[in-house]
């Protein structure tokens, strides 16, 4: 069994760095964030006309064919520049949905565009605060007519569609999808800790809806579909961790006080191997939901999980350390810690809290154990 990733991952991870070095300098956050745009359109161009959109899209539909593991290589490198694109809710849930659940009409019609860069898709699950369950979910479609609020919805500002989780008449959680700009849909923005992954509120009043009748109905679907996307957004924080640590580092090499380098004092060289060592646990484990993701195993959900709660706490820890090395000018609006910090947060509750998955991972590891009893 073997966690790494191939040469031709490892070259497509070189080829992705020096694109967004390049393209998503700290400069172009920051232009997102102060200014009015949500995203970085001219940066979500480049990345459709390069094929990252389409990373894990079947050849037949437009895309690349790369897989998963192509995927988790791009998260993490996303990750690292904090790029403000709607790459996660589109590629690692709206079109994991269509590619999953999507009957082969509804492939063929939504997956080229999405591989394409043409259109931006949104996964609408939350009805406001608390972790994902069936029971949460009150939105509901009535003769092909959804009904409901969904918030927050991440880049549900800007999508052109949402892959809607919503009862049926029979009351069993489906997928749908949702054009946004149809009559009956209203949305609002939210106003959140990183404006970069912008949220909204969406409401669905009588609106069109089209069932994703491809695949299973129920509970389980939405929740395989959270754990393909926890795999996915743990690369994005392991990048976003590592960032930090190199962050840190280079400040702390630089920073003189006392005649020496404060890397040289015993505090900040502690500080700095936490943070290097919880990144490479975080992704350990991240590399460890690759396999699982890339080879549909059955250890996906406490792969996920696993991955999930390390790259969370990882990123989380890593992006505090980092200001706190920067000292008094690591609070400042001019460093760039607080870009990183901002994500952090954000990350950490997009598909539930690290409570969340922390309970999960406890289920996951207990259902596995038993299984392993059994046998």
């Amino acid at each position: 069994m073997n966690f790494d990733f191939s040469e031709d991952m490892d070259m497509l991870r070189e080829q992705a760095r020096r694109m967004l070095q390049q393209k998503c300098p700290t400069s172009a956050v920051r232009r997102v964030l102060e200014g009015k745009d949500t995203f970085d359109r001219k940066l979500w161009k480049e990345i459709a006309q390069v094929g990252w959109t389409g990373t894990a899209i079947p050849e037949a539909y437009g895309g690349a064919g790369l897989g998963y593991e192509g995927l988790c290589v791009l998260a993490e490198e996303l990750g690292r520049v904090a790029a403000p694109v709607p790459f996660a809710s589109s590629v690692y849930l709206a079109t994991e949905a269509i590619l999953a659940h999507g009957t082969d009409a509804q492939k063929a019609a939504w997956l080229p565009r999405l591989a394409a860069g043409e259109v931006i898709g949104a996964f609408a699950l939350a009805e406001g605060l608390g972790n994902p369950a069936a029971a949460a979910v009150h939105a509901r479609v009535e003769g092909g007519r959804l009904s409901g609020t969904k918030w927050p919805v991440m880049d549900g500002g800007i999508a052109d569609f949402a892959v809607v989780v919503a009862n049926d008449d029979a009351g069993t959680p489906a997928l749908y999808l949702v054009d946004l700009a149809a009559a009956g849909v209203t949305r609002a923005p939210l106003e959140t800790v990183d404006p970069t992954r912008a949220q909204a509120r969406i409401v669905f009043e009588a609106a069109p809806a089209e069932k994703l009748a491809g695949g299973e109905a129920g509970w389980a679907p939405v929740e395989r579909l959270l754990c393909k996307a926890a795999v996915l957004l743990a690369f994005e924080q392991v990048g976003g961790a590592a960032a930090c640590v190199e962050m840190g580092t280079a400040y702390a090499k630089e920073r003189i006080a006392f005649g020496r380098p404060i890397g040289s004092f015993q505090a900040i060289k502690h500080k700095l191997a936490d943070m290097y060592t919880a990144t490479e646990l975080a992704r350990s484990n991240a590399y460890y939901g690759a396999w699982a993701l890339d080879a549909d195993a059955p250890e996906l959900p406490l792969a996920a999980a696993a991955a999930s709660v390390s790259a969370t706490e990882a990123f989380r820890f890593a992006s505090r350390e980092n200001i706190q090395t920067h000292g008094g000018m690591g609070f400042t609006w001019e460093l760039d810690c607080h870009l990183y910090f901002r994500r952090a947060g954000t990350l950490a509750m997009q598909l539930g809290s690290v409570a969340y998955w922390k309970d999960r991972l406890v289920t996951c590891w207990a259902d596995s154990s038993a299984a392993g009893a059994a046998n």
